[in-house]
């Protein structure tokens, strides 16, 4: 178990901001430029720049931008990795070679406004808050050049990590936050998948966390690193961390709190299961092929189906009994009422789309949204033998 070392006095005002980079060449001099504006001489700061060995030369251009400017009101230090080994292990390697007494963590996209650290810094050291993150979703935060499916994928990825793992903050899946060095001293970093802050949120236990407001701008140069493996990483973080809260958490009793907690697991596999079905009907229908869409529809289902069964037997309803006849004829009676719910999706976002006209991309966020209802409450009542309200 992690421990927080409990400081009395505040933070001394050194900083240090960790960037992690690939393939940025277009965009990291004018994060750099821009966080000379905002860091002030008297936060003694240093940018950490950690590059997966960019085939653009992004290392190169940093170097070259220390190199040549002059009078900065920090200091800049390139870690080159060998190959390219995932955000979060990124930002851990900048962590540990960090040597703030605050860390501020920022994408080099331009995406995290450099003007908002003063005040993430102001709030740590004037304040008993550990940790401070920019959110996009408290009152004033707002989100701007994202399309719908960007979004869509964001909230349940937030929902997942909020009933999931417990997390109580709006912007759990924020990449830009800053907290007191001393707090992860104690943490084994498993650096799974791109959100690096869910992993201290759930591990720096104890710590206090306070979210303020910016103003989320999408890139526009450079590629958005999204795909599907960030999705299937993001999933395999959730199941480890969520392990892991179980193996500290003191068993709990009380049937109100059980019931609450099975119901955030049924969220939560709900949210995973529509994730899921999502990322394969777009994939089938809109990216891999020229399937119809009812045809990709129906392979986001089947995918989503089997997820769903994996995650409600194993996680929901702790069931660890694989024995070939029992599992089969749960999964049997899982895909028979889980097959309602299908029919009724297909249906819906047919009428949706060819009667009313309504884009695809929201009709089958709708159908599968309102057909996961009726799939929870089928599978809970017969699939895992338990009462509705129970």
């Amino acid at each position: 178990m992690s421990t927080i070392q409990k400081k009395t006095t505040p933070i001394n005002r050194t900083l240090s901001i960790v960037i992690p980079t690939y393939n940025e060449s277009k965009n990291i001099v004018k994060i750099l430029d821009s966080l000379r504006v905002a860091i002030t001489r008297e936060m003694n700061a240093e940018i950490i720049v950690v590059d997966d060995n960019s085939p653009d030369g992004t290392s190169n251009t940093v170097e070259e931008y220390a190199k040549n400017s002059k009078n900065h009101e920090y200091s800049i230090k390139v870690i080159r990795r060998d190959n390219k080994k995932g955000l979060s292990s990124a930002i851990v390697t900048g962590i540990q070679r960090a040597k703030g007494d605050a860390v501020v963590v920022m994408d080099s996209d331009m995406s995290h406004p450099p003007q908002t650290i003063p005040k993430m810094v102001e709030e740590l050291q004037n304040s008993d808050y550990d940790i401070v993150v920019a959110s996009r979703y408290v009152k004033g935060g707002t989100v701007s050049g994202w399309p719908f499916k960007r979004k869509l994928i964001s909230k349940g990825a937030t929902k997942i990590a909020q009933h999931g793992l417990g997390i109580k903050i709006k912007d759990p899946m924020s990449g830009f936050f800053a907290f007191k060095r001393h707090i992860v001293n104690n943490i084994n970093f498993d650096a799974i998948g791109y959100k690096i802050l869910l992993e201290i949120l759930v591990k720096a236990r104890g710590a206090k966390v306070k979210e303020i407001p910016y103003n989320f701008i999408d890139r526009t140069t450079g590629k958005s690193k999204m795909d599907v493996s960030v999705g299937v990483d993001y999933l395999k973080s959730v199941w480890k961390l969520y392990r892991y809260g179980k193996s500290v958490k003191v068993s709990e009793r009380r049937t109100s709190v059980h019931f609450l907690s099975k119901a955030g697991r049924f969220y939560t596999v709900g949210a995973s299961g529509l994730l899921v079905n999502y990322f394969v009907s777009f994939l089938f229908g809109a990216v891999l092929s020229n399937l119809w869409y009812i045809y990709a529809t129906m392979i986001g289902i089947v995918f989503s189906m089997t997820t769903n069964f994996i995650l409600n037997k194993i996680w929901t309803f702790e069931d660890r009994n694989f024995a070939s006849k029992r599992t089969l004829m749960q999964y049997g009676l899982f895909l028979g009422f889980s097959g309602i719910g299908a029919v009724f999706q297909l249906l819906m976002v047919y009428g949706l789309v060819e009667l009313r006209h309504v884009n695809y991309s929201i009709a089958l966020f709708l159908a599968v949204a309102i057909a996961s209802v009726g799939n929870f409450l089928l599978n809970k009542k017969w699939t895992f033998q338990e009462k509705v309200w129970s």
